[in-house]
């Protein structure tokens, strides 16, 4: 597979914006100058780990809800660094698609194609921290994917947001 095109800023803060217009998320700025896209990497990262830490433990739902915990803290930073906040549910969806366009408009399927299973397996899991119906193969599985989801997001459209989350999640660890 070629490796993925690399997205100018404005065009990925122009698909996250569209998203937020879609989902009907508009800024409130008394919030927003509290968050950073420091913050939510670093959330994603100690989702991260919780996820494999409630897995190993054997607690399912707990392990389900951290691994959607990672997608959507990824998604935060991402779309913060961007400029653009969060603050409806609806808007993980329409960032997804947005970002899955921008992917296709580039030719690249694949990628789009990727970003979509994955974040449906991501949701899946939110919904098993109330319906705790999955097994421990299929949390594994999709905890993996889960992973796999925000390394790509950070690669793609916040190169630096990885080893951003893993810094911050180790200065909180030092703290």
């Amino acid at each position: 597979m070629p490796p993925a095109p690399a997205y100018p800023h404005t065009d990925i803060a122009a698909a996250i914006a569209r998203g937020l217009r879609n989902a009907g998320d508009t800024p409130q700025p008394y919030v927003d100058y509290l968050h950073s896209p420091l913050k939510y990497a670093g959330l994603s990262q100690n989702f991260l780990d919780g996820a494999w830490t409630h897995l190993d433990a054997g607690d399912l739902p707990q392990a389900s809800n951290k691994a959607w915990g990672l997608v959507a803290e990824t998604l935060k930073a991402v779309s913060a660094h961007h400029g653009r906040f969060i603050h409806k549910h609806r808007s993980f969806i329409e960032i997804i698609d947005q970002l899955c366009r921008l992917a296709m408009a580039a030719g690249d399927a694949p990628t789009a194609n990727q970003i979509s299973a994955a974040f449906i397996i991501a949701r899946d899991l939110h919904a098993n921290f109330y319906e705790n119906d999955l097994t421990d193969n299929i949390v594994l599985g999709g905890l993996i994917q889960c992973e796999e989801l925000s390394a790509l997001l950070y690669t793609l459209f916040w190169p630096a947001g990885a080893a951003t989350a893993a810094a911050a999640d180790g200065a909180a660890a030092a703290a």
